[in-house]
């Protein structure tokens, strides 16, 4: 599929996550789509979004992220934005995960570690659980175009959109390919002087530049971290699912039955 990256001016690192072999089907294209956030969406970028019919927008980000930095819409925006409000309130929803190594991180040596020990427990964080979960039993009862996004659209959203792909079965290479689109995807470098600025306001400005950039990037490094810790637990990845998440069995076959063609 040579056309799954969206040129949008002010949305960055919007793409169409399937196309891709998925066994001896496929995924189907124009239903399934990925972003960063759209807070700087410009009105050809709006008008350009509203032509995918989405009916469903699943929204990672905080409730604080959300809040200083609110999606732009459509004029006859409809759809239906699944969001951490009704996430419990006595569990908090921690901060993305390149903030989180921003506020650690010296050089690009030390960012690349935090990056990727964020990585090993993301599959875990309560709050991500609870989106996953809605974002599969969505998918798996409707096959109606639907958008995940979190700040940036790498880690949040490269996490959920590589469980989605392997829950399909997605060969584990088209998986990373996917993941790794992220670092070439529309206008990398106007994404990461984006980032740059909302890191850097967060932390006083004190973060070295190369570290931002690895901050802002992703690496195969951090997903095989992610994966490896669900692996490692009983019953793997489909344990991880069914137990971990709460998907049923139903629910996979829903899965395969909305989003792989016939």
């Amino acid at each position: 599929m040579d056309n799954r990256v969206f040129a949008l001016t002010g949305v960055h690192n919007f793409r169409d996550l399937g196309g891709y072999s998925a066994g001896r089907s496929k995924l189907r294209a124009g239903r399934l789509f990925r972003s960063g956030h759209h807070f700087g969406a410009t009105p050809e970028d709006l008008t350009a979004i509203e032509a995918l019919g989405l009916r469903a927008v699943i929204d990672l980000r905080s409730i604080p992220e959300r809040q200083a930095f609110p999606c732009r819409r459509a004029a006859g925006f409809s759809a239906e934005v699944l969001h951490l409000d009704d996430f419990p309130p006595r569990v908090r929803a921690e901060t993305a995960p390149h903030i989180e190594a921003a506020l650690r991180a010296g050089g690009a040596p030390e960012a690349h570690e935090m990056m990727r020990a964020s990585y090993d427990g993301m599959p875990f964080r309560p709050e991500l659980q609870f989106m996953l979960r809605r974002y599969l039993v969505r998918l798996a009862a409707d096959d109606t175009p639907s958008l995940i996004h979190c700040f940036a659209g790498k880690d949040r959203t490269g996490l959920l959109v590589a469980v989605l792909h392997r829950a399909l079965g997605v060969h584990a290479d088209d998986i990373m390919a996917d993941y790794l689109l992220t670092n070439t995807a529309g206008d990398p470098e106007a994404r990461i002087a984006d980032g740059a600025q909302f890191v850097r306001q967060m932390h006083g400005g004190a973060v070295h530049d190369d570290a931002i950039r690895v901050i802002m990037s992703v690496d195969a490094d951090y997903l095989t971290a992610a994966m490896r810790a669900i692996d490692e637990l009983p019953g793997g990845f489909d344990g991880y699912l069914q137990t971990q998440i709460g998907i049923t069995r139903d629910q996979r076959a829903g899965l395969d039955e909305r989003l792989l063609e016939a």
